[in-house]
């Protein structure tokens, strides 16, 4: 493994700051824990600073990029398959901050079913990546709160879509004893508008770009939960406004998920100056990405057409319609279908079991009401896409 190459940039710098226990009711371990100041971050201004990259980095940038147009073209001739990168994505992101359930379970959550919270959790997630694909490249932050509601609205709609107005850390129990304590929430505002003017710019490679964005939007934390995710979503956005993906979604976060450990380090390498790291951790994600997203996505192709040569239903059917809506929507239910092909009750039902019936489908549930099928190789398609992007 070749060492990494530094690439200088403006460090954050800190503030030392009182933290006070509101609440009243705090143990007296708390009230002792919150004795003392602590360091809370203060984002450097990077809307004008100066990128210098080495030439041998802005190699490997360019091939990057290249590997990402192509990438984007192809799956633009394969649009009805597109959905299945976006799911694809939304679970990566999700897993690289520990939130895992199964492709199953994930899919059943997005019918409404109860599973389990990290599925629900992970579906929602999979809303905010449509929220993000849908705002064709909008840069500010009427956008982001736009895509952190998306995330949050079920699960926390006291903060979803809202900047923090308290202060946030990562690890430890407290600010004192935290690996990272963001800016105080007054600074948030400012450090935003800086970093929307840094997306505006046109003198920085896209990939590198799109990858200081996004330690400089982890940095600032703005939100109280959910940065992560959201900020991951933030890079389809910039993967779309800089022309890089503006076909499909490219699962980039499942080449962060490989190697979680480097992507942390980048983000803490990236707050101490040093833009290297970040830069091309992106390098490798994009590289890993299109590798997993071309597989995933033609052995998706390859069922399709498999169920379309083994579908006895005459053409218009709703059976032979349904099969494409298949790779976006692994598990449903009748009313689904009826939304999905504008088809009556009976027709959606008769649709759903003829698919059972050529083994497409299979029920998952028992009786004859509420009853939910699955497309039981789309799930493993997508179960496999998660175990290789564990790899490292």
């Amino acid at each position: 493994m070749r060492a990494e190459t530094k690439v200088s940039w403006p460090a954050v710098a800190t503030e030392m700051c009182a933290w006070i226990v509101s609440d009243e009711f705090a143990s007296r371990r708390a009230r002792l824990n919150a004795r003392g100041r602590y360091a809370s971050a203060i984002p450097a201004e990077i809307a004008q600073a100066q990128l210098q990259i080495p030439a041998d980095l802005l190699a490997e940038l360019e091939f990057a990029t290249n590997q990402l147009v192509r990438f984007d073209a192809l799956q633009g001739l394969r649009a009805p398959l597109a959905s299945i990168l976006l799911r694809s994505e939304s679970a990566s992101s999700s897993e690289v901050e520990n939130l895992t359930a199964s492709a199953k379970q994930v899919a059943l959550a997005e019918l409404g079913l109860n599973t389990s919270k990290n599925a629900s959790l992970i579906a929602d997630n999979a809303r905010a990546m449509s929220a993000a694909v849908s705002l064709e490249g909008k840069l500010d932050v009427e956008s982001l709160s736009l895509m952190h509601s998306a995330l949050l609205t079920r699960s926390r709609p006291d903060i979803a879509g809202k900047l923090r107005d308290r202060p946030v850390w990562i690890g430890g129990t407290s600010p004192h004893n935290a690996e990272f304590v963001g800016p105080q929430p007054e600074r948030v505002s400012k450090s935003l508008e800086d970093l929307e003017s840094f997306l505006r710019r046109t003198d920085i490679p896209r990939l590198a770009q799109i990858a200081i964005a996004h330690a400089q939007f982890e940095t600032i934390h703005p939100f109280e939960d959910g940065n992560g995710r959201t900020g991951r979503a933030l890079v389809q956005v910039l993967l779309r406004a800089y022309g890089l993906a503006t076909q499909s979604t490219i699962p980039l976060s499942a080449g962060l998920l490989s190697n979680t450990r480097g992507y942390f380090h980048a983000l803490q390498t990236y707050r101490a100056g040093d833009a290297g790291p970040i830069i091309e951790c992106f390098i490798t994600s994009a590289t890993k990405a299109v590798d997993l997203g071309t597989i995933l996505v033609d052995r998706i192709e390859v069922l399709v057409a498999s169920y379309l040569e083994r579908c006895s239903g005459r053409s218009g059917s709703v059976q032979r319609r349904l099969i494409p809506f298949l790779s976006q929507y692994p598990a449903l239910d009748s009313n689904l279908v009826r939304e999905l092909l504008q088809v009556s009750m009976p027709a959606a039902i008769s649709g759903l079991t003829a698919l059972e019936q050529q083994g497409v489908l299979i029920q998952v549930t028992a009786g004859r009401r509420n009853r939910v099928w699955i497309a039981t190789e789309v799930i493993a398609a997508l179960e496999d896409f998660s175990s290789k992007a564990r790899r490292r």
